[in-house]
């Protein structure tokens, strides 16, 4: 007995590959246990009965109903479980035990054995290729650093576990290590992947002041980071929790299945006693109620679900309920919010339009030698323009002084040059034209340099890098309308409208205006999509069909305001989820007629003896099988993958 615990140990590790918890792998180990014990008496029984030659026959006999019992009555005693809770998910138990129990009224003992060994052994493969879809998310977990390097006071440093860790300490990550809390940089500058929870590729640059995550990876510089939550609040942490919970998502096409269950059990107990009545052969019956278990059934959402969950993660986007597949099939509606949404959040130069006499170069170096001394996003605007340039020389031996609200002003000798708005420079004796800067869709701010007009700057908020192409992919899937709402004015949203594609603005709202537009829009029997960054759009998130939340990474309140949660910014994410809740849903269809035509196939081809109780033991599997493959393509999609 030793030697068969040590064997189930063994096989045990080979198995779980860190996919169960405690609980499942005791359970575990005790099914492969009794299996092995079961094995044994067969075979002993076997043998005993080769050597005497049916001599004494009570003794095999024995062995055979003992492993009977191993193997037989846990699966009877979960069958009238199932009986009395009304549980349709034992299905498969109530239809073998009464198949077993037909067996041993037989007296076919060893047919009694093998059927329920059989059907453990093919239940645990078929049980690992489920948790095959689930590697992705395990693969998460794994990632998460559990211990940190505590910087005290006096400049030690420490290893500690990461769950020890308080808000305010900081910690030392060095390169190559797993960031395992959520904290902001106070010293040194590095490069950071990821893409285990954004999906991007490219490493994010960290400095003083920005904010890292748990969960992923430090790359190449030292950095010391203050923690800003602990271990179980992290951003990390939560989204575990989440990918845990959406795997028992329950979806309305398993509500198809379980109404097919509760006629499919007496559809297949009136074949399989039809059968024994006409052919007088009860083994005919035990076949039917064998391959009629309705394994692939079981699995016909929750594989594509699984499937479906481990893509997402991949990408960065976080499936957090139903709506996945209830509602985002049906969208027709997508609202989406323009700044930190459709637009990238910051101010940048979007045109130099200089006097007639005066160079756009010499226009943009007069702005940014006064710009180079604030930190306000137009002067901000005006230095990463001329940057990017490269060829912009500018003065920095000004000496720079700011008037709030209206611009800067910068002096070095008798060299005076003003960058402000008009109002400020008007005030001052500039001659500035009525027309000058008028009809601009951003904010205009202008130059001057000494007693002369040099001309303005217009800054806007850029549209994303592939935000048309995402308005038009999501026209392509079937959406009839988008709509903008946003708190901005309506000169800037409308360009930024005609620039991406989208059809229909709403401008100059507040939080409760997006509400009520949101209800309105929903009210016309339309299923609405909305898309924002979870922060001021809470309402209008939790109000819309399904609500899409970007850049989630960090932000609680995105997380659960929701139904779906990208952890970067590519709004391509967005046609992509509809995308994938449309080649789900299709699955599951596909799914529910092949297991269903493959369990009916089955039972004819028992009915007519074609099969054996035995075979059938195996075979019955066909349609569980069938099922984990159809569901596979969803991983393997091209058009998802890329």
């Amino acid at each position: 007995m030793e030697n068969i615990d040590n064997i189930g140990k063994k096989s045990l590790e080979a198995l779980s590959r860190d996919n169960l918890n405690e609980r499942s792998k005791k359970k575990l180990a005790v099914e492969i246990v009794c299996a092995l014990i079961s094995l044994s008496c067969l075979g002993v029984g076997l043998i005993y009965t080769y050597i005497y030659k049916g001599a004494y026959t009570i003794v095999p006999q024995l062995l055979y109903f003992l492993g009977f019992l191993i193997e037989g009555v846990p699966v009877m005693i979960t069958a009238v479980k199932g009986i009395f809770s009304r549980d349709l998910k034992n299905a498969m138990e109530i239809l073998v035990a009464i198949a077993i129990i037909a067996c041993v009224f037989n007296q076919d003992l060893i047919l009694a054995l093998l059927i329920p060994l059989i059907l453990n052994a093919v239940h645990l493969l078929e049980e690992r290729s489920i948790m095959g879809g689930r590697d992705v998310i395990d693969g998460l977990k794994k990632m998460q650093q559990t211990t940190a390097i505590l910087l005290a006071d006096d400049g030690t440093e420490s290893v500690i576990d990461a769950r020890e860790l308080k808000l305010g300490q900081k910690i030392v990550i060095k390169p190559g290590s797993g960031i395992a809390i959520d904290g902001v940089v106070v010293s040194g500058e590095s490069h950071v992947d990821q893409k285990s929870l954004t999906g991007e590729p490219q490493p994010f640059f960290v400095s003083k002041g920005e904010q890292v995550y748990a969960g992923t990876v430090n790359l190449d510089g030292r950095i010391v980071v203050e923690v800003t939550k602990e271990y179980v609040d992290t951003s990390f942490s939560k989204i575990l929790r989440l990918l845990e919970e959406s795997e028992g998502i329950t979806i309305p096409e398993t509500r198809i299945i379980d109404r097919f269950m509760a006629y499919y059990i007496p559809f297949a107990l009136a074949i399989a006693a039809g059968a024994a009545l006409i052919s007088a052969d009860v083994s005919k019956a035990i076949a039917i109620l064998v391959v009629s278990c309705p394994c692939g059934q079981m699995l016909v959402s929750s594989a594509p679900m699984i499937a479906s969950l481990s893509v997402a993660t991949k990408r960065g986007v976080l499936i957090k309920n139903s709506k996945f597949i209830e509602e985002l099939t049906e969208i027709d509606t997508v609202v989406f919010d323009k700044t930190g949404t459709v637009t990238v959040g910051e101010l940048s130069l979007v045109r130099a339009c200089p006097v007639d006499g005066i160079g756009e170069r010499e226009l943009l170096e007069a702005a940014a030698s006064v710009a180079s001394a604030s930190t306000h996003p137009v002067s901000r605007a005006v230095i990463a323009a001329c940057e990017k340039d490269g060829k912009l020389k500018y003065r920095t031996d000004m000496s720079v002084r700011e008037i709030s609200g209206s611009g800067m002003e910068g002096e070095c000798g008798e060299l005076t040059v003003r960058f402000g708005n008009r109002e400020w420079l008007s005030s001052l004796g500039y001659k500035i034209p009525a027309e000058m800067g008028k009809g601009e869709a951003g904010s205009v701010s202008f130059v001057t340099r000494k007693e002369q007009l040099l001309g303005y700057l217009c800054f806007g908020d850029t549209p994303r890098e592939n935000a048309a192409k995402s308005i038009a992919e999501l026209k392509g899937l079937g959406v009839e309308r988008t709509v903008m709402l946003t708190g901005d004015r309506e000169e800037a949203a409308r360009s930024v409208c005609d620039s991406v594609g989208i059809d229909e603005l709403h401008a100059k709202l507040l939080p409760q205006d997006k509400l009520t537009h949101m209800q309105k829009l929903g009210g016309e029997e339309h299923r609405v999509l909305a898309v924002g960054d979870g922060i001021n759009d809470a309402l209008a998130l939790r109000e819309a069909s399904v609500g899409i939340a970007m850049g989630a990474m960090g932000s609680d309140l995105a997380i659960q305001s929701a139904d779906i949660a990208l952890m970067n910014n590519n709004l391509m994410n967005v046609p992509f989820a509809i995308k994938l809740a449309k080649q789900t849903r299709k699955i599951i269809y596909q799914n529910i007629a092949l297991s269903m035509s493959i369990s009916l196939v089955m039972i004819a081809l028992s009915a007519f003896g074609v099969i054996s109780a035995l075979a059938g033991s195996v075979l019955h599997n066909a349609g569980a099988f069938a099922v984990l493959i159809n569901s596979s393509r969803i991983l393997k999609s091209q058009e998802l993958n890329s």
